[in-house]
């Protein structure tokens, strides 16, 4: 009872220290199945908007290696890597945050759900930063399986550097597969008159290249896309604060890569560079619930055990007003 009671009441801080919400198999049952169908909805005609085209982590649902992994059997359970599509019906043109591991089935899911032309593949691709999850779906681009031409890339400094000057991808540049164009923090892409794509500087780790979240805004509604950061004091710390930024859009797609510290069996999880969504939720608490309902937990790891919604994880996230992204869930960018 101790048990169903912390994790029901969401009681985060108790329920952690006694180990009353650790992971649970989770059972596949008819309405599970149909909350987490991988289905993308088509995007309306009337305008612009975001098509979420996958919630995990760089190394998917699940991940490479977990043989004993029982979603391997059930697709309904599978998700692919953290990615999203911009559709505009009125022009055809779509395009897509990052080029993620799974980008030929994100590709064929954008389509679908945007209609319009298959050619060009894309109208431009916009990277976060050069973590595998994010840029390796660039390959599919090149001669060996689309042979595109000059597909737009807009990318950061350093990230169109590592681009131009590491095979295989200077490649796609050397034979025009892609066009890179530059990114500027603070310096909206217009996509069309009333749509536009600004990145926002984050810490996260940078080996190869910046990291940057993307503020989406269209004619009436505005979108944050946040899959990676290492905590938010250290944004705090770069004069950007999460709450102020969750003033200016409808709805925040933020890092929830792991729920608690422990969820990765014999290790000390308090260094990793992703914030607990336990601590985004603590540290939210206080707002008005209309700003708490706007964030959606993406770029989840195979282990956090809120993929599972029936689980005392997803509950506690529930219950805090929030709730975890739906793979193929579509926000407009315009009022209806």
């Amino acid at each position: 009872m101790l048990r169903s009671a912390l994790c029901n009441l969401g009681l985060l801080a108790a329920s952690l220290a006694l180990g009353a919400c650790a992971p649970r198999p989770a059972a596949t049952t008819p309405s599970d199945t149909a909350m987490r169908s991988q289905a993308t909805t088509r995007v309306p005609t009337d305008g612009p908007s975001v098509v979420v085209l996958g919630i995990a982590q760089d190394g998917g649902v699940p991940q490479a290696g977990s043989f004993g992994d029982l979603r391997w059997d059930d697709a309904s359970r599978q998700r692919q890597v953290v990615s999203l599509g911009i559709a505009d019906p009125r022009s055809g043109k779509r395009w897509m945050i990052d080029a993620t591991p799974d980008f030929r089935r994100q590709l064929l899911e954008l389509h679908r759900a945007a209609g319009g032309p298959a050619r060009p593949v894309l109208d431009g691709i916009l990277l976060t930063h050069a973590h595998m999850g994010h840029y390796t779906g660039l390959m599919f681009l090149g001669h060996e399986s689309i042979g595109a031409s000059r597909v737009p890339v807009w990318a950061m400094r350093r990230m169109r550097e590592f681009l131009e000057t590491n095979g295989p991808w200077s490649q796609l540049v050397v034979r025009e597969n892609i066009e890179l164009r530059p990114l500027v923090a603070g310096a909206p892409v217009r996509l069309a008159d009333d749509l536009a794509v600004t990145p926002i500087l984050v810490p996260h780790r940078q080996e190869y290249s910046e990291t940057v979240a993307f503020r989406i805004e269209g004619p009436s509604r505005a979108v944050l896309w946040l899959p990676d950061i290492d905590s938010w004091r250290e944004w705090d710390e770069m004069g950007v604060r999460l709450e102020d930024v969750l003033r200016t859009v409808d709805v925040a797609y933020l890092d929830g890569t792991f729920f608690a510290n422990g969820e990765i069996k014999g290790r000390d999880m308090s260094t990793f560079p992703h914030p607990f969504i336990t601590t985004t939720i603590e540290r939210l608490a206080a707002l008005p619930e209309s700003e708490r309902a706007k964030v959606r937990f993406i770029h989840l790891n195979h282990t956090n055990p809120a993929l599972d919604p029936a689980s005392p994880q997803a509950a506690a996230i529930r219950a805090a007003g929030m709730r975890v992204a739906e793979q193929g869930e579509v926000e407009p960018l315009f009022s209806r």
